[in-house]
């Protein structure tokens, strides 16, 4: 059996993966403070009664009851009664305390001078006899009581700070000590303790997988390279929407390299402390170069590594900025990095430093974009591994119904699937569950409990039934799959379709895509001569299209083969627009005739097959949801689909 080596960082996964708490020695300080202010005013009761020189001479030294006096720091005089006098029953009022004894003095008088003290005690024991006569005692006392009550307000401050020092380090990663903030928080994964991922568990993305293998080769057989006189890449940047498998794919190379893996994200290097980021880059690289060959990750790294000069015009010298130099001369500056390489992943390219994507430092870069239909049944494949399935659930059809989703939709998809089939007691998760987990997560939960009035629902079946009668008569809207008025999250209504994977659009279906989005509006118009608010969604939807046609894409006419997009984020900075007063007013100009002219093509469409749009209004106030089939049924085959065939 193969013993835990105490040097590897892996071996130490017990105590390493507990959470970070405060000690239970500063709870023990907290409670001694806590008591100490209980405590107090009990130590304070027993204290000696006060009285005045007067009260002394006339009840107490005249009656010769003082045993002694002790005059404490040349400021208080303490009396000692005698004990065979203590009973007294005017003594009744002495001894009161926790810490009252024999020994303590029963009372106490402030004197002005230790002189006039003694002349006074002289005189008024002029009449005595010697044996009756009382001596002062001086003596010198430190009063801990009171000197602890100096200090306590600034061990209370020091244990507030140690406290919250201690929070901010286990939170960072720096560890048990408060001074570690130059520490590199990276969770680093050893060979003994590699990662449960591998790359049989990253469904799809085969040519990522081949360039990311082939960096783990690179690092396990360097030689087969490098005597060629090749060199081994620094850095491989993934680049992609969120969910599309990024992180899983860097959790992967962990699992399958057999060398260190140091794992950290971006937004860690930055702290509200001055250098700590840049202390960080150093301390991490150095970890990485002591244990070479090895892999650092690094997640979002769009959080540190921002382009330089974007947003910080007025920062000039931003703790951000500071971490990315220190992040690009570890990368390649003087000193070498065999051995070491640099994964970071990110969903927004654009704002990266472009002195960060430069050949010989980040010399890869591996774009995943979203799964085909192909990759999403692989996708699909492996997240029902776990799932308890029944017969009738057919993944192709799943991954028809799910473009454009990413692998962490699938995944979703899968689990809500899974809580659907349970949360109605079922022993297998059925091919409905399913899809009612997809409706979900596109649509949200239906609320069938919601109430709404039969004048409002009869409009929104005519608003539902007008998407649905010019989605089904315009050649380039993609395919019904049913129509419903039930509320579903926000809406009130909703029309599914099929998309069609598209990698561009073209001009016409931009105009049919505006239209099947405006025919609610007009069903409305045509049906009630009156418009209503439920057309918001819609005509936000078609705004943005209309001006991503004209100022994007350049499809008009009128303002020309001309783009306004901003891909690389140079202008989001400036208050103005990157193009003139005029030119804003032609494109505001286009888009208001764009979509005047594709409402009423729209309106004309539905005043031709009004009839049809009754029956299918009728029929959703009847039914609440109307299928594919239902669809057939009035309005008959669609024109597209009959050609498609033929």
């Amino acid at each position: 059996m193969k013993k835990p080596n105490k040097d590897n960082p892996s071996s130490k996964k017990t105590k390493d993966n507990k959470p970070n708490f405060p000690s239970k020695g500063l709870w023990l300080y907290v409670l001694f403070i806590v008591g100490l202010f209980v405590l107090l005013p009990l130590f304070n009761s027993s204290s000696p009664k006060e009285i005045s020189w007067s009260h002394f001479e006339q009840n107490i030294l005249a009656q010769n009851d003082v045993e002694k006096i002790i005059v404490v720091n040349r400021e208080i005089a303490e009396i000692y009664i005698k004990k065979e006098r203590r009973d007294d029953p005017k003594y009744e009022d002495i001894g009161v305390g926790i810490l009252s004894s024999e020994a303590a003095p029963q009372y106490a008088i402030t004197i002005g001078s230790v002189e006039g003290f003694e002349n006074k005690l002289q005189k008024a024991q002029d009449g005595f006899s010697t044996e009756n006569k009382v001596d002062i005692i001086y003596q010198n006392r430190t009063n801990w009581l009171e000197s602890f009550s100096w200090i306590l307000p600034f061990i209370i401050i020091i244990l507030f700070w140690l406290f919250i020092l201690r929070r901010m380090g286990s939170r960072g990663g720096m560890g048990s000590s408060p001074f570690n903030f130059s520490k590199t928080s990276a969770r680093i994964i050893e060979t003994e303790g590699k990662s449960a991922v591998t790359f049989n568990d990253v469904a799809g993305l085969k040519e990522a997988k081949v360039e990311v293998m082939e960096v783990v080769d690179f690092l396990k057989n360097p030689e087969t390279y490098t005597k060629l006189g090749a060199k081994i890449p620094k850095g491989v940047m993934l680049v992609g929407p969120p969910g599309t498998g990024k992180t899983l794919l860097a959790r992967a190379v962990a699992g399958e390299a057999k060398v260190p893996f140091f794992s950290m994200s971006g937004s860690e290097f930055v702290e509200m402390f001055v250098g700590v980021g840049a202390s960080r880059v150093r301390d991490l690289f150095k970890q990485a170069k002591s244990k070479a060959p090895s892999i650092i990750f690094i997640d979002e790294i769009d959080a540190v590594g921002r382009s330089r000069g974007k947003g910080n015009a007025l920062q000039s010298n931003d703790e951000r900025e500071s971490t990315l130099n220190q992040l690009l001369t570890e990368l390649d500056g003087f000193g070498a990095n065999t051995g070491v390489i640099v994964l970071a992943a990110t969903n927004r390219p654009d704002v990266l430093d472009k002195a960060l994507l430069r050949p010989g430092r980040f010399d890869r870069h591996i774009y995943l974009d979203l799964p085909n239909k192909v990759e999403r049944e692989e996708i699909f494949q492996v997240h029902i591994r776990r799932l308890k399935l029944a017969e009738d659930v057919n993944i192709e059809q799943l991954a028809t119904l799910s473009p454009g989703f990413s692998g962490a939709d699938i995944a979703n998809i899968c689990n809500e699937a899974a809580l659907i089939a349970a949360r109605h007691k079922k022993q297998l998760i059925e091919h409905s569950d399913f899809i009612e987990a997809r409706n979900r997560i596109i649509g949200g939960l239906e609320r069938k409990s919601k109430i709404i009035s039969p004048k409002e629902k009869k409009t929104i079946a005519y608003h539902e039934a007008g998407h649905a009668v010019v989605s089904w008569y315009l050649e380039h809207v993609d395919a019904l799959l049913k129509v419903s008025i039930i509320p579903r999250g926000r809406s009130l209504g909703s029309t599914w379709y099929l998309p069609e994977e598209r990698q561009i659009v073209t001009k016409s279906q931009f105009k049919d895509q505006i239209c099947a989005s405006l025919g609610g509006r007009a069903a409305e118009d045509l049906i009630f001569n009156e418009v209503s608010s439920g057309a918001l969604d819609d005509l936000e939807k078609v705004t943005k299209q209309a001006y991503t046609m004209v100022a994007y894409y350049g499809l008009d006419k009128t303002i020309g083969p001309l783009s306004y997009y901003d891909s690389k984020g140079e202008y989001q900075g400036l208050l103005g627009k990157p193009y003139s007063e005029h030119t804003a007013k032609l494109i505001d100009n286009r888009v208001h005739d764009l979509i005047n002219e594709s409402y009423n093509r729209t309106f004309e469409l539905l005043e031709k097959h009004k009839d049809e749009l009754e029956k299918l209004a009728q029929l959703l106030l009847e039914k609440e949801v109307v299928y594919k089939e239902d669809l057939v049924g009035i309005l008959g085959k669609r024109f597209i689909e009959t050609v498609e065939k033929n």
